[in-house]
């Protein structure tokens, strides 16, 4: 029988996930209590640079303290960051590059890449790298993409609620066409208290509408999958 796995929201876009006592962390970011987030994990994924995604120095100080700790990234981070290992002689090769169309284990999970590139914020702005995650077939974080995974249906999807690249309708259009069977609003550390319930209140319309369940999730707070 499939082993659960529990995911816990961080803030922002950060999530954990654990399954049989192993823990897995995506985007430790800058509006997240990062050494809170990375407690107890084996292995990072970040899924491109900017900083509400990847916070440098607080997942450096998890790799000094845990020495068997790895992180895969897109090229650009990941050459960053271990460049910044390496200054603070760690071995750089514990940090790893990453991008779609890959296959691997880590901690615990399958994971499979896909995406390739940052929604685009405006054309003058240079578009990053962006690796979306899947894992166990079952959890998929897009990163800052809206990317529909390739293949059957996540059983639960992260929906970036809301970012300086995205429409409402682009987000909306996202839950109804990855058709999980439940929707966990991410991607919300830029809205107010009175936005917000705007923005999970049109989410919950339209997953319901494709026989979707929206999970919310404050900080901190966890559910069960599988």
């Amino acid at each position: 029988m499939p082993t659960e796995i529990a995911l816990t929201k961080f803030g922002h876009a950060c999530i954990r996930l654990e399954k049989a006592g192993r823990r897995l962390v995506i985007d430790p970011g800058s509006f997240t209590d990062v050494p809170a987030a990375l407690e107890g994990a084996e292995h990072v994924l970040v899924t491109h640079e900017h900083a509400d995604h990847l916070d440098e120095a607080p997942v450096l100080d998890h790799l000094a303290a845990e020495p068997t700790v790895t992180v895969r990234a897109p090229a650009a981070p990941a050459a960053r960051l271990a460049d910044a290992a390496a200054g603070a002689g760690l071995d750089p090769a514990r940090i790893i590059a990453t991008g779609p169309g890959e296959q691997f284990e880590t901690a615990g999970f399958t994971v499979r890449t896909v995406g390739g590139q940052h929604a685009v914020i405006h054309p003058q702005i240079p578009v990053v790298a962006n690796t979306g995650y899947v894992l166990d077939g079952l959890v998929y974080h897009p990163g800052d993409s809206y990317i529909v995974p390739p293949g059957p249906a996540p059983d639960t999807v992260l929906v970036p609620l809301s970012a300086p690249w995205s429409k409402l309708s682009e987000m909306l259009d996202f839950i109804t066409a990855v058709r999980a069977r439940q929707v966990i609003p991410v991607h919300d550390g830029l809205l107010n208290g009175r936005g917000l319930p705007m923005y999970r209140r049109h989410a919950e319309t339209f997953a319901a509408r494709y026989d979707s369940v929206l999970t919310v999730l404050e900080e901190g707070e966890g559910t069960w999958i599988g």
